[in-house]
């Protein structure tokens, strides 16, 4: 939250000059210091918020106990992409996968341009079958909603990797947790790109005889 306090007339006039200068200063910088977090392309947060933003939130699961997740995404052969329809059209792509994924998260999480077509999208809150429920619905929208340019309907694609902070997993820095997802990512392309990978070992089923079909219709939802 920003500070709007100002600082006190040291004259205690009530039409201080200084004062006033001050605070139109101060709006200023405030403005300034909230554009420099953002990805002038996409409207997401750029990777300098990413590193503070994740940061808080791991404090805040080694505080609370309550876990952290990230969606890491890479949109699926964009260098042909971009050799196929130009760096134009590849912005208007990057722009239209920012738009289309806004509308599929919620007011809390916290949208990053992670670098070129990668994005990252922190999930305060969120446990790793939350986070594959947000990475697959953020896939199956883009793959639903091509980019239309000129008569021609582009469609798109993403490769998703998911990552969770908890208690029982202490990741040492904000780049290990990211690497983690990075890695998930790399196994999404290599596995044939237009899908989410996670460690599907943290997905085993305590035994309270939940059966594998039970299991597998639950993270169908």
């Amino acid at each position: 939250m920003k500070n709007t306090q100002t600082a006190p007339c040291p004259l205690k006039d009530a039409d201080c000059p200084v004062q006033a200068a001050y605070t139109e200063l101060k709006a200023a910088y405030d403005l300034l210091e909230a554009a420099s977090r953002i990805d002038a392309l996409t409207g997401f947060f750029n990777y300098r918020h990413l590193l503070d933003a994740l940061n808080r939130e791991m404090e805040r699961t080694r505080r609370t106990g309550i876990a952290t997740a990230i969606v890491m995404a890479d949109i699926d052969h964009f260098k042909k992409f971009n050799d196929t329809h130009g760096h134009d059209a590849g912005n208007l792509a990057l722009q239209w996968v920012a738009r289309t994924w806004r509308e599929q998260i919620r007011s809390i999480d916290i949208p990053c341009r992670f670098g070129g077509e990668e994005f990252v999208i922190i999930l305060p809150g969120t446990d790793l079958p939350g986070a594959i429920q947000v990475a697959e619905r953020l896939r199956v929208e883009l793959t639903k909603a091509p980019l239309k340019l000129d008569d021609a309907s582009l469609p798109l694609s993403t490769s998703l990797g998911v990552a969770t902070y908890t208690q029982k997993l202490e990741w040492p820095c904000v780049e290990a947790f990211i690497k983690a997802a990075d890695q998930y990512l790399y196994q999404a392309k290599e596995n044939g790109r237009n899908q989410t990978c996670y460690d599907q070992s943290k997905l085993t089923p305590p035994a309270t005889g939940v059966t594998s079909e039970e299991r597998d219709v639950l993270f169908s939802l």
